[in-house]
């Protein structure tokens, strides 16, 4: 099988699925929108036109179909109009400020792919649920003494990772701020909230495992990537009640989805005080790059029998 596949920044869990796929035998040829060197910069429509003309002159070579990653890029995969189309959305391009790209082109697609069931009845289309899929070997549990070291953290603190750019609004940090705060003011301890972001990739098991909590306080989400990684590292998780992590997180131990600022501080100074790991490992097996490599090879052969 040939696959073109389109996408707009190639993230860490794009790459291993790219990778993923080319384990198990299909060809995959990436194109990614021109114009920039960071997920966080902006393009202009020279770089949509540049990359529309790329996508047009590429897509004449002998593929099955076209993988369109990432909302913004499906309008560009439709444009060729002789191998049917898979959309993979991310989460933002359903519940963002263009997610009418997605929304109305979603549909024209063969097969669409989703992070959970919340983005699903957002799209307003069938789609599979497939979260990105986590690397096993690399996220997993080690000592803590260690990951600390590694990341030049305090053996003796105590701290709460926030996993993204404090500047992004929809994670909305000044809220994760006031829980810790709260938290703080009813403890003897010192209590660190740590963002982590925009740091290589390799390094984020380390600072899973060096953490006491993972703090989530997003205002909407697809199917986060860190709760994945957190869960696969045990790291008890702390969130708002997004994308699916209701159901994701319910049997866990030591983590919990919150519906208010008092639920969110009463449940992370719990899990502070309780000094106990999550068991989110087992829960997560599912969502190991293997399992979702082969169930996009389903959705493929699907949009091939349309």
């Amino acid at each position: 099988m040939r696959v073109l596949s389109l996408v707009t920044y190639p993230r860490p869990f794009y790459d291993e699925e790219v990778t993923a796929l080319r384990e198990r035998g299909v060809t995959v040829d990436v194109v990614a929108v021109p114009g920039l060197d960071s997920a966080d910069e902006s393009r202009s429509a020279v770089d949509y036109l540049r990359f529309y003309r790329t996508v047009l002159g590429t897509a004449r070579a002998d593929y099955d179909l076209v993988h369109a990653n990432y909302g913004l890029t499906v309008p560009f995969a439709l444009a060729q109009p002789h191998r049917p189309v898979v959309a993979s959305l991310w989460g933002s391009d359903v519940m963002g400020s263009l997610d009418w790209v997605a929304k109305r082109s979603a549909g024209h697609c063969a097969e669409r792919i989703v992070m959970s069931e919340e983005m699903r009845r957002e799209l307003g289309h069938d789609a599979h649920i497939i979260p990105h899929g986590i690397d096993f070997e690399t996220f997993q549990p080690m000592e803590q003494a260690a990951a600390r070291e590694a990341v030049g953290w305090d053996t003796d603190g105590t701290y709460v990772l926030f996993p993204y750019d404090p500047s992004r609004p929809v994670k909305d940090y000044p809220r994760a701020e006031r829980i810790v705060a709260d938290v703080q003011a009813d403890s003897d301890e010192s209590i660190t909230l740590k963002p982590v972001y925009g740091v290589d990739h390799e390094m984020v098991p380390q600072y899973m495992n060096a953490a006491d909590a993972l703090l989530l306080t997003s205002k909407h989400e697809g199917f986060p990537n860190a709760i994945k990684e957190a869960m696969a590292c045990n790291l008890p998780v702390v969130t708002t009640d997004v994308g699916g992590l209701r159901e994701r997180l319910g049997p866990v131990e030591n983590s919990y989805v919150c519906e208010s600022d008092i639920d969110l501080s009463a449940r992370l100074a719990d899990v502070l005080a309780s000094g106990r790991r999550s068991d989110g490992r087992v829960h997560a097996v599912d969502l190991s790059v293997a399992a979702t490599t082969d169930r996009i090879l389903d959705v493929y052969q699907q949009a091939l029998d349309h």
